[in-house]
């Protein structure tokens, strides 16, 4: 009894001193893991939320990148980092909702994260190499469908959105791809200007369709075709009125569970005000995201929806992969 009495004052002594670092919040420079390559979506998000979050916080938000393994390698270091709000992941489905049902992780993506706040969907083209014979969905289906096996789609790794997306869309359409998965969105997007790779379903592809560099065939993931891309129509207006914009990755700070709740709901705060910037609610359009700010609780319930979502992709395309 006197033992536990002990511990329970030894708590009681250390916990002005918590309050104390809590309220001081942040201290000294917070770490941002950006768990893909430079130059990708996430990379784009994470710079933008790091810079007004600094600026309300009178800290630098450092970007760090830990690539690899879709998303994971990046994960797995903040899940194991302490939890006290100075290393952080600009998350996303990819890492948190896809991989983990594909490949080996070293973290639960439910138990082993505290979200902070929900930064928004991609907004994504369904884009094609400059000479591939199709103009719309219609047409890139009856190809494939003539072509089996021939047709090649590039995403940012094995687990990633762009990946699942692919996979999604061949069980809608009933049609056979050749996945080329890449280290990240930029390599992906690249080889597919280059010729290298006929499609790509990823956010970063509309900066190549909006120089003549690719050519759309469809959009998800807002209301109307993305900036600077006319004339194409939507996933869903295409015959695909169940596809969900989850396909197009959606970007979330997240932290090592065991968060100081004060400590969440300073960054909690700070990101949502950062989203209610108009300037940085055009930048995120610019960069093919939208907005959708939800706070930490909302935040959890979206990622276990989207796993949701993924499972039920992931488990279809296997059922058709052992019926081939």
């Amino acid at each position: 009894m006197r033992r536990v009495f002990l511990a329970a004052a030894a708590v009681l002594a250390m916990s002005p001193l918590a309050v104390l670092a809590e309220a001081a919040y942040p201290s000294k420079p917070v770490t941002v893991i950006v768990p893909y390559p430079p130059g990708g979506t996430n990379d784009n998000v994470a710079r933008l939320i790091a810079k007004k979050v600094s600026d309300k916080a009178g800290q630098p938000f450092v970007i760090d990148y830990k690539a690899g393994a879709g998303g994971t390698i990046g994960a797995a270091h903040v899940a194991q980092a302490k939890p006290d709000g100075y290393t952080l992941l600009n998350a996303s489905i990819g890492n948190l909702a896809i991989a983990p049902q594909l490949i080996k992780v070293n973290y639960d993506p439910i138990k082993s994260f505290d979200s902070v706040a929900f930064i928004g969907n991609g907004i994504t083209t369904f884009a094609v190499r400059p000479g591939f014979p199709a103009k719309n969905l219609q047409e890139f289906v009856s190809y494939a469908k003539a072509n089996p096996g021939k047709v090649t789609i590039g995403t940012s790794g094995v687990g990633t959105p762009g990946h699942v997306a692919g996979e999604y869309f061949q069980q809608l359409a009933g049609i056979q791809l050749v996945h080329v998965p890449y280290k990240g969105s930029s390599p992906a997007v690249s080889d597919a200007v280059a010729g290298h790779v006929d499609l790509v379903i990823d956010p970063l592809s509309t900066t190549f369709v909006r120089e003549g560099r690719l050519k759309a065939l469809a959009y998800f993931g807002s209301d109307q075709p993305p900036e600077g891309v006319k004339g194409v129509a939507s996933v869903a207006s295409q015959g695909y009125p169940q596809w969900t914009a989850a396909m197009g990755g959606s970007f979330f700070w997240t932290a090592p569970t065991g968060l100081p709740p004060a400590v969440r709901d300073k960054l909690t705060r700070w990101v949502l005000e950062a989203l209610a910037d108009p300037e940085v609610q055009q930048a995120l359009v610019h960069v093919q995201v939208k907005p959708e700010p939800l706070g930490a609780a909302a935040t959890t319930d979206k990622v276990r929806e989207m796993h949701k979502i993924a499972q039920g992709v992931l488990n279809a395309s296997v059922s058709v992969a052992n019926a081939r």
